[in-house]
């Protein structure tokens, strides 16, 4: 099983995604997506198994993992406060991959019927919902 982990900016929920990962799934591969590099290293450094940077790494490999997570801007056009591209969004939507994302409610989108709570939370949620896909 593959999954990838994307993120932008400094690479906060991408990091915590990928640690919580590692601890529960030591031979998982991660392969870590940051928009810039400056989110690839936080993520790889958090033992992500192999990263890339940048618009073309995420298109050219949304389709070739099995699992694609992150937060919920991933998918959106200019999440993450632009970083997103339209063919990065594109990519991402149009992957054939499982999509298992944290509602995080920081922009213009909110998503009714989803409880609030903190991130960390929201992350065991998710490690334990790749763990259930992985068996």
């Amino acid at each position: 099983m593959r999954v990838a982990v994307i993120d932008g900016q400094g690479g906060g929920i991408g990091k915590h995604i990928v640690e919580q990962l590692r601890k529960r799934m030591p031979d998982l591969e991660i392969l870590a997506l940051g928009t810039n590099a400056l989110a690839t290293g936080a993520m790889l450094r958090a033992g992500a198994t192999e990263g890339a940077s940048g618009e073309s790494a995420i298109c050219y490999n949304a389709d070739r993992v099995d699992i694609i997570t992150g937060s919920l801007a991933i998918m959106t056009v200019y999440g993450l406060l632009g970083e997103i591209t339209p063919s990065m969004a594109s990519a991402i939507s149009s992957s054939k991959a499982m999509k298992l994302l944290i509602p995080i409610q920081k922009s213009n989108v909110m998503i009714i019927g989803t409880t609030r709570m903190p991130l960390p939370h929201q992350v065991e949620i998710l490690v334990n919902e790749i763990e259930q896909q992985c068996l």
